[in-house]
């Protein structure tokens, strides 16, 4: 298999101090792509950098609704700036999390818009965090209309029926390895029912190992292949054939080369 881990944070203290080494690991693996995600200023300029430094590493750049209530023009002035970098290839996350509330909802909603006003100026896909806030993520996103072509719902945590309503909307959906977890009927039952062509999938290290690698407190990019096989399974495929065609929605999806 050949694979591309669509959300990933290599810049995370317990991957960054050793990342030739995580990447080495995931290319063995099979993972031989990668997209690490920011989520903070600081985050954003060790994307870029990490992405400029290694063939095959893409970067997006964004602010994490948990850090909504502090962010300042100046910061989202940086982001439009290193959106702009030929090796970033999205914006977020951005999004909504009404779980922790750590900003307020309305600094939230404000700063996904400005995400998505980038992203649209750009013409740049989106990658969306939202968690117990699906119809507010939604009715931001219907604002925008179709001036938001590409966006996807990364590490989905909802319903089949809602997967089908983002797959209505044109979005795309992505799974990580909670997938694999026996308490994650919703998300296979969800991943039943997103065709190929919009299915992407994802580590989300350093958090959320799959099974059967639940055990290893830090996730990385080479442990993809254990969901890659779940969720070939759950579909009756070929392992390599799913690869294959998860691969290709992804790199439709980023706009990304030939592998």
């Amino acid at each position: 298999m050949e694979l591309i881990d669509t959300h990933c944070h290599l810049t995370f203290d317990e991957l960054a101090g050793d990342i030739e080494a995580v990447i080495d690991r995931s290319k063995q693996a099979g993972v031989t792509g990668w997209v690490t995600v920011g989520t903070d200023a600081h985050h954003n300029v060790q994307a870029v950098a990490f992405a400029d430094r290694f063939a095959n590493l893409y970067a997006a750049v964004g602010i994490h609704p948990h850090y909504a209530k502090d962010t300042t023009p100046a910061d989202i002035a940086e982001l439009k700036k290193f959106a702009r970098n030929e090796k970033v290839v999205a914006i977020g996350e951005t999004g909504l999390d009404f779980h922790y509330g750590l900003s307020h909802r309305h600094h939230q909603s404000r700063l996904f818009s400005r995400h998505l006003e980038i992203a649209a100026e750009l013409n740049l896909p989106v990658i969306i965090h939202s968690r117990e806030a699906f119809d507010e993520t939604m009715t931001v996103l219907e604002q925008f209309g179709h001036d938001i072509k590409r966006a996807v719902f990364h590490c989905f945590s909802y319903s089949a029926r809602q997967a089908r309503i983002v797959l209505d909307s044109g979005f795309y959906v992505s799974f990580t390895g909670v997938v694999t977890f026996k308490n994650a009927q919703a998300a296979r039952d969800a991943a039943a029912v997103v065709p190929l062509e919009r299915l992407m999938i994802e580590t989300d290290c350093p958090y959320m190992s799959p099974e059967p690698m639940r055990k290893q407190k830090v996730n990385e990019p080479a442990f993809l292949v254990h969901t890659a096989t779940y969720i070939a399974q759950l579909k009756g495929m070929d392992a390599a054939d799913f690869a294959r065609a998860v691969s290709a929605a992804t790199r439709g999806f980023f706009a990304l080369p030939p592998g």
